[in-house]
C-alpha cells in the first residue's frame, strides 16, 4: 500500500486545491502500480505552521493575506 505525503505550508492552499493535489497524485501512483491498487493509494496532505519549517536555513512563512 503506497502512502504519499505532501507537506504544505497551512492556509496558502483551498480545499478545492488540496482535493486536486489528492485526485491528481493519487492516478500518479495508480498508472505505475496499476488500476489494482487503487484503493490502497493513500495520500496524506500535512499542513505545516508557517515559520516551522526552513530552506537553506532561513525560515519559510506563509505569504500575507
Amino acid at each position: 500500500m503506497p502512502i504519499t505525503t505532501i507537506k504544505i505550508i497551512e492556509d496558502i492552499f483551498t480545499d478545492e486545491q488540496k482535493a486536486q493535489m489528492i485526485h491528481e497524485v493519487t492516478e500518479a501512483m495508480v498508472r505505475v502500480t496499476g488500476e489494482e491498487k487503487r484503493p490502497g493509494n493513500w495520500v496524506l496532505i500535512e499542513e505545516v505552521k508557517s515559520g516551522d519549517w526552513a530552506i537553506g536555513g532561513k525560515p519559510v512563512h506563509a505569504p500575507p493575506k
